[in-house]
């Protein structure tokens, strides 16, 4: 009986250990990356679409150990990715129900995209609820990390308040007499946030400059701006401020154009980046383009390897030279492999969480420095140019390109960006 019940413990004891061994021994093989963004509707075009590229274009790099240095290993901590690809089109309620049904039933290891502010600022607590790891590659609104603490989430590149404290900074350096300014921005999170900082801002630094009474915020994906144009053509205003993204972008260039809008009028366009490679000589030379960020059409002539890797492989895929959207979510890929790598390919979320919490690395256009938002935010440099279309070449470029450190036109760590506008933007270094 004796040695019966020795043999069973010796049995149980040798079992225990492979199993032991086996869980330490055996990192995952496959991972499984959710990526939603935008793949029908008006923004998926000249958004969704370059950005899922991006995505899968860095992704697929990643799993043949194809970057270049110092990202040339093999994997996501030596997993190969499986990317889910989400259409992010319906609104935040859906979005929100997607979330969790990738979290709760799909069991997907990490979630990289999102392109809406509404949405990701839906998703920001489910993901803390979840306790999913989360990065958000592109929506722009400052409130996700300044409203609330975020332990799962990340963001990795600069929120809204960089891009517009940057526009009216060039604003002030380009166009010194101009007296008046309007603005035509999406009715939600997004463009009012933008309004309200290129606004502040102007108060601070032209304060002899005056905001127009009928500034207008028509509903997302309105389409039609007919009446917008009629207003802001009547107005006295010298400049258009507009943070219009997507086919509302691009339906608004077209019908400003053909209204003569844009020559009446300096237009500002924070993210009119997007709009550069498509269309063409339908774009107005004269316009202040803003790629929300060292994105796109900014960054071409850039001569690191990384960017003329980015640049080059996008062009040879897919016929055309990456615009932001393609580099926001290749750089959101790249920070998931680098998490990966320094946790391992079995890391939770939270380990996954530690990995990438205020890190700084090297992405395919900029340093991204994770510095804000208690090491969940990203901060870069932000930059502006002025439209010309190159006959010679046949292609959009920018002029007068300045790009402003992201000491300069993002508050420190710990401060409200609306506070800090409002406080004289104190601490800036530019």
């Amino acid at each position: 009986m004796k040695n019966k019940l020795l043999k069973g413990a010796l049995g149980i004891a040798a079992v225990s250990a492979v199993a032991l061994a086996g869980g330490i021994a055996h990192a995952k093989d496959t991972i499984t990356i959710a990526v939603p963004s935008f793949l029908t509707g008006g923004a998926a075009g000249p958004f969704g679409i370059p950005a899922m590229n991006g995505a899968k274009m860095v992704t697929d790099a990643i799993n043949a150990g194809k970057l270049p240095a110092p990202y040339n290993t093999k994997g996501f901590g030596g997993a190969t990715a499986d990317v889910i690809a989400l259409d992010e089109g319906g609104g935040a309620t859906k979005q929100v129900a997607e979330y969790r049904n990738l979290v709760e039933k799909r069991n997907v290891d990490a979630i990289v995209g999102y392109i809406s502010s509404g949405n990701c600022q839906a998703l920001a607590p489910v993901a803390e609820e979840l306790k999913q790891f989360t990065i958000f590659a592109t929506c722009g609104t400052p409130r996700i990390f300044e409203e609330a603490e975020r332990k799962y989430v990340f963001r990795t590149m600069g929120h809204a308040t960089a891009d517009n404290v940057a526009a009216a900074m060039y604003v002030k350096e380009k166009f010194p007499d101009m007296k008046g300014y309007t603005g035509i921005n999406q009715n939600y999170a997004w463009g009012q946030d933008s309004w309200r900082d290129f606004d502040l801002t102007l108060q601070q630094i032209m304060p002899n400059t005056k905001a127009s009474d009928k500034t207008q915020f028509p509903k997302i994906f309105a389409g039609q701006y007919g009446s917008e144009i009629s207003a802001m053509s009547l107005d006295k205003a010298d400049l258009i401020h507009t943070s219009f993204w997507g086919g509302d972008l691009e339906a608004f260039i077209f019908q400003g154009n053909a209204r003569g809008l844009f020559k009446k009028k300096i237009g500002v366009f924070t993210v009119g980046g997007t709009a550069a490679y498509r269309l063409g000589k339908k774009l107005p030379n004269g316009l202040v383009l803003g790629a929300r960020g060292p994105y796109g059409i900014l960054v071409k002539d850039r001569q690191s390897t990384l960017n003329q890797w980015f640049i080059n492989t996008y062009k040879d895929i897919y016929g055309i030279y990456p615009s932001g959207p393609a580099y926001q979510y290749g750089q959101a890929i790249l920070a998931a492999k680098i998490a990966y790598d320094k946790a391992g390919s079995d890391a939770t979320s939270e380990q996954l969480a530690d990995a990438l919490r205020g890190i700084t690395f090297e992405s395919f256009s900029t340093t991204i420095e994770m510095k804000l938002g208690n090491g969940h935010q990203a901060a870069t440099e932000n930059g502006y140019g002025i439209t010309e279309y190159d006959s010679e070449n046949g292609e959009n470029v920018v002029k007068d390109v300045k790009f402003y450190p992201a000491s300069c036109v993002l508050p420190p760590e710990g401060q409200n960006s609306v506070d800090w506008i409002k406080g004289g933007m104190k601490g800036a270094k530019c």
